[in-house]
């Protein structure tokens, strides 16, 4: 297995956009034995704090990264960090995975109850909305802020941008490993139920033709996993 060989250079990043399936792919690889980064140790070593401050190297210095080989969520998906993690790992792989761009931003839509997702100032920098941001009252006191504030509406009024934004980023990620490493991608769909089996293939995993991952994650903590027990590891 691919994993036998992963060393502090061979990490995998899952550098989906939030809400597609980005904690399904962690529990994936935790399912099939690796030692997985998800968002809570991202979190706790204040991962994306240090990617706005462009201090990458507190990341990757830090024991927890040493120790993950498989990463998830944030601040892996951010803007095009893929290209720098890329060339500062050169043996890395990545995972991109879509879906349908209206369920992308339905479920972007139901996961904050209409606010925008976790900290306003990081989201505005990711999605384009700076505009936005620098209109609310006081903006000075939540810049580079990491509190879990929703302080703009995410309506239906902003479809349009955010699937634009979804679309030409993904679009840029394929081109961009299909001009300089195909091999060191891997794409799908969650759409395809067939999806984890082929990521398997794609990571010389033994994967159970049963197995299956989906997890719900609301506005609150609760997750709710529904999954195969048959693992073939």
């Amino acid at each position: 297995m691919l994993k036998k060989i992963l060393g502090h250079h061979n990490k995998i990043f899952c550098i989906s956009f939030q809400r597609t399936g980005t904690t399904s792919t962690g529990i994936f690889f935790k399912d099939h034995g690796y030692k997985v980064g998800d968002w809570h140790i991202s979190a706790k070593n204040k991962w994306p704090d240090s990617y706005f401050k462009g201090d990458y190297q507190s990341i990757f210095n830090s024991k927890s990264f040493k120790n993950a080989e498989m990463f998830e969520d944030a601040p892996w998906f951010a803007s095009d960090f893929y290209k720098y993690l890329f060339h500062h790992f050169p043996k890395s792989r990545f995972i991109l995975l879509e879906r349908d761009e209206n369920k992308w931003f339905d479920s972007m839509l139901s996961h904050s109850s209409g606010k925008v997702l976790g900290n306003t100032h990081s989201h505005c920098v990711l999605y384009n909305r700076e505009d936005d941001f620098y209109s609310i009252k006081d903006w000075e006191k939540h810049t580079y802020s990491r509190d879990i504030d929703n302080l703009l509406p995410l309506g239906d009024e902003h479809r349009k941008h955010y699937i634009k934004i979804y679309k030409n980023r993904n679009r840029e990620v394929k081109n961009f490993f299909s001009v300089f490493s195909p091999e060191r991608l891997f794409t799908g769909r969650l759409e395809d139920p067939n999806v984890w089996q082929k990521m398997g293939l794609f990571f010389n995993i033994n994967v159970a033709h049963k197995y299956q991952v989906h997890v719900n994650k609301s506005s609150s903590i609760d997750i709710k996993i529904q999954k195969s027990t048959n693992l073939t590891k």
